[in-house]
Parts: structure tokens; C-alpha cells; sequence
């Protein structure tokens, strides 16, 4: 499975019955709840990366990536205007993108 099809499955979760999935009960709570779920996780997977156990920060980098795509769909945001951006990003270095966003 890609980043894509996994964008592509939650889209359609939008219009799901809450009852029956758990990423449309997290959609109907609304953006501000995504957007919270996605910083509990992202704590989780820092945790995990301190603590160094490769096998639990697997797995709540996947978490991480699952609840940061809930987050875009739940704000309309596409996949593909993020990875335009990160394309956009790779024709410069890393330190004049930084430069330029101040």
C-alpha cells in the first residue's frame, strides 16, 4: 500500500457511517480532534525514537503517517499538493528553504 491508496481509503471515509469505521468516527469529530490525534502520535513516535526501540517507533510512525493523512483530509488538504511542495522543496538546499520561509 502506498501513502496515495491510504489517502485515497480515508477520502472515502469521509461519507462513512461513524458506526462502521473508526477513521470516519475520527473525521466526524471534526479537524481540531485529527489534528490533536496526529500530535499524540507524533509524541509517541519521539518517545520510541529516544528510547530506541526500532520495533515500537515502526509502529508509531506508521500511526504518525495514518493520522497525518486523516489531518489533510479533514482539512481538504491533497496528498498531491504536499508532495508538489516537497518537490518544490528538492531543487534547493535545505538551508535556503529555511532562509526563506523567515
Amino acid at each position: 500500500m502506498t501513502l496515495q491508496d491510504l489517502y485515497e481509503t480515508l477520502q472515502t471515509r469521509k461519507s462513512a457511517d461513524p458506526s462502521d469505521s473508526w477513521t470516519a468516527q475520527l473525521l466526524a469529530k471534526g479537524p481540531e480532534k485529527c489534528a490533536e490525534k496526529f500530535g499524540e502520535e507524533a509524541i509517541e513516535a519521539i518517545v520510541e525514537a529516544v528510547r530506541g526501540d526500532k520495533a515500537a517507533l515502526t509502529t508509531e510512525a506508521a500511526d504518525v503517517l495514518y493520522h497525518l493523512l486523516v489531518m489533510l483530509v479533514a482539512r481538504d488538504v491533497s496528498l498531491d499538493d504536499v508532495m508538489s511542495e516537497l518537490a518544490r522543496r528538492q531543487s534547493q538546499s535545505g538551508v535556503a528553504e529555511k532562509a526563506a520561509r523567515s
